[in-house]
């Protein structure tokens, strides 16, 4: 299997047992150890679709555990940020910014962070998986922009302030350099990091800002976009998406939710499962720690 690494969505693994829009009601106190895992997640498609991609993997969750599995799903990551604070749900999956607001609204525990594929800067995929991915600052080859000194004044397509790869890691990183474009460059929103990559590809922007490598979102449309582009600078690691418990749920159910996603990814089955739902290729184990870079640029770039 072979994926990009980024973070561009939140991906969602969902249970064999219920699987459901409606959110799940709370007990006043859950226990640490339930008998039903309740499990949240946001679909990166039609929510019926998810749901009928989810149901084969949720049976092997279901069946890894040894126990009954019960799934939401939400409308967007705060929701599950919400729901884990309120014991809605046991676990959730969100981005790290998501999980940096659980962690700190609510004492959430990261669990696990997915792997993909590293990205070359050509575009091509590495052999070695990893929990990180970069920011990427394109332009065109034949542009006046020859460092990031010269985006001085010129129009940057970028993503909403909530991204980190298409917003808020880019703006950290040239804030480092001495590079202020939220005040004097012009930042122009779009939809989508291939909408970036096109604007820069057709001169309606002078550079954009994109996770690494989303040039080959757009690539079979256009073929020589890696000739016409270039990267005119690469941002620090980013932590990948997470799988985050609820504060009370105790270590050991913890650590047997660990292994169990890991050992789902291992199997052929199992990898084609978490493939098809959210474009990666496994989990790793995670730490807290590792997301001291993400608060770092939220306070940097927006205040929080």
């Amino acid at each position: 299997m072979k994926k990009f690494a980024h973070s561009a969505a939140v991906f969602a693994i969902i249970s064999s047992v219920v699987a459901t829009t409606v959110p799940i009601a709370a007990n006043a106190a859950q226990p640490a150890n339930p008998k039903t895992i309740r499990v949240g997640f946001v679909p990166s498609s039609n929510a019926t679709t998810m749901e009928a991609r989810a149901k084969p993997l949720g049976k092997m969750l279901s069946k890894q555990l040894g126990q009954k599995v019960v799934v939401t799903v939400s409308t967007d990551y705060n929701s599950i940020v919400e729901a884990l604070g309120s014991d809605k749900i046991d676990v959730g999956f969100l981005p790290p910014d998501g999980y940096v607001q659980a962690h700190k609204q609510y004492g959430a525990k990261v669990l696990l962070q997915t792997v993909r594929n590293g990205v070359n800067n050509d575009g091509s995929l590495q052999k070695k998986m990893v929990n990180w991915y970069r920011a990427l600052i394109i332009v065109r080859k034949d542009s006046k922009v020859k460092s990031v000194k010269d985006l001085k004044g010129k129009n940057i397509a970028v993503q909403d302030v909530t991204s980190s790869s298409g917003y808020i890691f880019p703006i950290y990183y040239l804030q480092k350099k001495g590079i202020n474009v939220v005040k004097n460059s012009n930042l122009v929103t779009v939809k989508g990091h291939d909408q970036g990559v096109l604007a820069v590809e057709n001169k309606q922007a002078d550079a954009a800002f994109i996770f690494q490598d989303a040039r080959n979102l757009v690539k079979a449309d256009v073929p020589n976009v890696f000739k016409d582009t270039k990267i005119l600078a690469e941002t620090m690691k980013i932590p990948n998406d997470t799988v985050t418990a609820r504060k009370m749920l105790s270590k050991k159910l913890d650590t047997k939710i660990q292994t169990a996603f890991i050992k789902i990814a291992k199997t052929k089955k199992g990898e084609k499962l978490v493939e098809n739902l959210y474009d990666i290729a496994g989990f790793s184990k995670s730490k807290d720690a590792n997301f001291k870079i993400v608060r770092t640029a939220d306070k940097a770039v927006v205040g929080k």
